[in-house]
């Protein structure tokens, strides 16, 4: 059997199965088809170390102790987290899966089942979820420039810097001018491209530059 072995995406596939044993041969499985893994042995693990706003794609068991796979899902809409879900299910799991399906989910998966069956299904769940983000992502993308269009010149300057990681003393010797004067013309930067802090002002400089494989993580 040949599976894909260059990068599926730059994007994580969350894994969420209370069988060790599962859990590790899927990892390995995905890995070699050239997902990013993130692996978890229960649903309150993955929502612990979710940080908000992270694109990727959940796969997780249905029957799972404590919260199982549909009480995962429902707390992911609660929490208004907008992942792409895929269930693995049993023979007896059947019912519940088209109830996952009703609720959103993009897959259901039996057991046992073909590599290439998990593989295509999440290769397919990132490809919609990308379709499905792209108006967003090119709306977003004309505002970051519309708001860096209010930028001046030296703003503009003082930004590039920031976002290629300069100091703001660093930022003074290139151009010439004071600290204090870059610490005046970063805090207008951030108030005019409304950026909530550095990472974020990142992002919109990542989108803007047509970049969005950054975007479509940060929902």
């Amino acid at each position: 059997m040949s599976l894909q072995t260059q990068p599926a995406t730059d994007e994580p596939v969350f894994l969420v199965d209370d069988d060790a044993a599962v859990r590790d041969s899927l990892v390995l499985l995905l890995g070699v088809a050239g997902f990013k893994v993130q692996a978890y042995g229960s649903a309150h693990d993955f929502l612990d170390a979710y940080v908000p706003g992270q694109g990727g794609c959940l796969v997780t068991d249905i029957r799972m102790p404590g919260m199982d796979g549909l009480e995962l899902q429902a707390e992911l809409m609660r929490r208004n987290i907008d992942l792409p879900v895929i269930f693995i299910t049993g023979h007896g799991d059947v019912a519940k899966a088209v109830q996952a399906l009703k609720a959103g989910a993009c897959d259901f998966i039996e057991k046992p089942f073909e590599e290439e069956v998990l593989t295509g299904s999440i290769r397919q769940a990132f490809d919609k979820e990308a379709n499905r983000l792209a108006p967003r992502l090119r709306r977003e993308a004309a505002g970051i420039s519309t708001r860096r269009a209010l930028l001046t010149p030296r703003e503009a300057q003082v930004m590039d810097l920031v976002v290629d990681g300069h100091s703001n003393k660093s930022i003074a010797q290139k151009l010439g001018i004071s600290a204090r004067t870059v610490e005046i013309h970063r805090a207008r930067v951030m108030d005019k491209m409304k950026a909530r802090n550095l990472s974020d002002l990142v992002r919109m400089a990542l989108r803007a530059s047509g970049d969005t494989s950054d975007g479509a993580s940060q929902r």
